[in-house]
């Protein structure tokens, strides 16, 4: 993915300045473009991972219900 890709466009830029002032404005979108760098960075190193949960019945009642929500 090239690094123009990472960049807001003009327009998100300018709404962000214009409802937010141009310091946060430029603030927000400095940050969003850094964290979308970091992602890409992220996804390049990934490596499969095999995740490990605990049978559900060795878990305390509070667990469990963390556990069986869905977000």
């Amino acid at each position: 993915m090239k690094k123009d890709d990472l960049s807001l466009s003009y327009s998100a830029r300018k709404a962000l300045t214009v409802h937010l002032g141009e310091s946060a404005g430029n603030e927000i979108a400095s940050l969003i473009q850094r964290m979308a760098a970091q992602i890409e960075e992220l996804k390049r190193g990934k490596v499969s991972v095999t995740q490990v949960i605990p049978s559900a019945n060795k878990l305390d009642p509070l667990t469990q219900a963390l556990e069986s929500e869905s977000f």
